[in-house]
């Protein structure tokens, strides 16, 4: 099988239904690429003039994401491309590609999808794949969002350590700033707080998982505003920033949002709305049980990912 070092799926979503129909073109491209992987998901509900509720989604989309995130990272796993560099993008029908970070040579396509492509992937080898057929599922009831909570903040933040940036970070990071209107503040943990993480040595430093914060966001939400800043402590921004009104979080730092909102009670600021990504606990998820154990296979954490490089270096 022809390997190439960068390409990209292109598909069309009739609905925010989770996309099992994708899931074979996903894990063959996967397979196909070498080091990046685009992944852009077009609908006329990502336009940003559509009148879609980004929180009233919110539950929506992070199974979207975490489902296509899952698969690719999962396929490219078993191929022992843990390094694989995995980005989904949610547009609407003008919405512009940012250049990939590696231009691609080969573009993957569902069987049945029309949609018009945009120029900068005009001329690219295609590839068709057949649908993958949709299993009948029971819907999932996750918790509902309250209906007279905004569409979208101005300021949103969220924390995390941010080494190696994975698919967990990325759909993290994803859904922050799709609830985010203006301005997202990513709180980095500095390099002093990591001493003691399993395989530190091959921790990568504040600036380069700063850089690829950066990097990502501005392909994922081109103009948001991205305020990444080093964290010493669980608040960073959060524990003075009374312009905060959102804070993103997984089910393992929940904790964290509580002793964020006690500090932000004893300073008199505004208690913020908090978002929890849930889809990808190690632990518990709001898949479907097929989904769920490919999400446990994927092995989405920067330990594994240390952990691989570390094995790897010594073979």
């Amino acid at each position: 099988m022809d390997l190439v070092d960068s390409s990209v799926v292109y598909a069309n979503l009739p609905s925010l239904s989770v996309p099992h129909f994708l899931a074979t073109t996903i894990v063959h491209a996967a397979q196909r690429t070498r080091s990046h992987l685009l992944i852009v998901l077009l609908a006329d509900f990502f336009d940003p003039g559509h009148a879609l509720s980004h929180t009233g989604t919110w539950n929506d989309v992070q199974q979207l994401l975490t489902f296509v995130y899952v698969h690719a990272t999962k396929a490219a796993h078993e191929m022992n491309r843990v390094l694989m560099n995995i980005d989904v993008l949610l547009r609407g029908p003008n919405d512009r590609l940012p250049e990939p970070v590696v231009a691609p040579q080969c573009l993957f396509r569902v069987d049945g999808d029309s949609s018009p492509l945009p120029a900068s992937l005009l001329g690219l080898i295609t590839e068709t794949v057949a649908r993958a057929p949709t299993p009948a599922l029971p819907p999932n009831a996750p918790a509902p969002v309250p209906s007279d909570t905004p569409s979208l903040f101005p300021v949103v933040a969220l924390g995390g350590t941010f080494d190696h940036l994975h698919a967990g970070h990325r759909i993290l990071l994803s859904m922050a700033a799709f609830i985010a209107s203006t301005k997202l503040i990513v709180g980095v943990t500095s390099d002093a707080l990591l001493t003691r993480k399993a395989h530190a040595s091959v921790l990568e430093p504040l600036s380069v998982r700063t850089d690829a914060v950066r990097a990502f966001l501005a392909r994922f939400k081109p103009g948001l505003e991205v305020d990444a800043v080093p964290i010493s402590d669980v608040y960073g921004p959060t524990g003075w920033d009374a312009n905060i009104q959102a804070l993103v979080v997984s089910k393992e730092t929940v904790e964290g949002a509580k002793a964020i909102a006690a500090h932000r009670e004893k300073q008199a600021l505004p208690a913020l709305q908090t978002f929890t990504i849930d889809v990808i606990s190690s632990t518990e998820t709001n898949l479907s049980d097929s989904d769920a154990e490919l999400l446990k296979q994927a092995k989405m954490s920067s330990t594994y990912i240390r952990e691989w490089i570390v094995a790897n270096a010594t073979q």
